[in-house]
């Protein structure tokens, strides 16, 4: 099995943070790869990864920073494939690794997610990768749907709980749909 996204952190504090994309991509069937590789600690390795991706088979690759927050910038400055930034919550709420993921100089974008958002990251790469994939498309229609379901149940369950002065709620349907149908 090839992976065909790569998860990368600075170091192994970030895999609590990280494992959430992990267990996202083992549960949408992508094969991936993580490892730890630091733009500071271990450069040559960062530049010796970056360059070899796209040649063993990777597709998008997902780099998690925290404090000076380089990796992402500096991967995607060595390679053509897909660069996507997590900033990990550190000094300043995780601002400052925000600022310096989002802040690439023209020519070299990492695409961002929110503070701590290793979820999201994994769930962009499998929309990129669900472009020429009908299998994994699928799965990711799946997946949205389900996350409509989840709001049409908790405002079911919401509808119950009973307050003296509640007025009941009218939610008509999302364009003459429901929420799930509007997916």
């Amino acid at each position: 099995m090839t992976p065909l996204v790569s998860i990368i952190m600075g170091s192994t504090s970030d895999l609590p943070v990280m494992e959430k994309a992990a267990k996202f991509l083992d549960d949408m069937e992508v094969p991936f790869e993580m490892n730890a590789l630091s733009a500071h600690r271990t450069p040559a390795e960062v530049e010796a990864f970056a360059r070899e991706a796209e040649g063993r088979g990777l597709k998008v690759i997902i780099a998690a920073a925290g404090m000076a927050a380089a990796l992402p910038g500096v991967i995607a400055a060595q390679t053509t494939l897909p660069v996507i930034g997590v900033p990990i919550k550190g000094m300043l709420d995780g601002l400052d690794a925000l600022l310096s993921i989002v802040q690439m100089p023209p020519g070299i974008p990492v695409a961002t997610v929110g503070v701590n958002g290793a979820q999201n990251a994994a769930v962009l790469a499998c929309e990129m990768l669900a472009l020429t994939d009908e299998a994994l498309a699928a799965r990711m229609r799946d997946y949205k749907k389900g996350l409509a379901q989840k709001i049409v149940k908790a405002n079911q369950e919401l509808a119950e709980v009973k307050y003296k002065f509640k007025c009941p709620s009218l939610t008509p349907p999302v364009g003459g749909r429901t929420a799930e149908e509007s997916l």
